[in-house]
């Protein structure tokens, strides 16, 4: 199978997905999970700094300093999927940092499931929503 964008678009969001179930069933072996879906989110960096070397497209017009030539740059698929690479590696962190923290700050797992899914579908509001439980949790544990 050649290594077209598209698959490696389909590669990497079923790689991710494996990080992300981990993460929901972190309660049966926390560590184990949380460690698993942080090599997975490795992984992921690993594979952004291949596309960064490998597979990006020179788009005339295209820089990072103007949103329009943030557009442009994105207007190429190669580069849409180093942008997509980047948010699926650091989405998925973030939610092995929240299910990490959630045990010491008394957030219940329920809620913990309603955070991971917010950061990986629409990920700073569901760090947002995370930190908004976890002080409500926190204000409500005993010290």
């Amino acid at each position: 199978m050649p290594l077209t964008v598209e698959f490696i678009f389909s590669a990497c969001m079923a790689f991710a997905l494996f990080g992300w179930a981990a993460l929901a069933l972190a309660p049966l072996k926390r560590d184990y999970c949380i460690q698993f879906a942080r090599g997975v989110a490795l992984v992921l960096a690993v594979v952004y700094l291949a596309q960064l070397a490998f597979n990006t497209v020179e788009v005339p017009g295209g820089s990072f300093w103007t949103i329009g030539g943030i557009a442009t740059l994105f207007s190429a698929p190669e580069n849409a999927m180093l942008g997509w690479t980047h948010y699926l590696a650091f989405d998925l962190f973030i939610g092995s940092w929240e299910a990490e923290d959630a045990v010491e700050s008394g957030v219940p797992h329920w809620a913990l499931l309603l955070c991971l899914f917010g950061t990986l579908m629409v990920g700073p509001v569901g760090l947002l929503v995370y930190f908004i439980i976890r002080t409500i949790s926190r204000r409500s544990v005993p010290a």
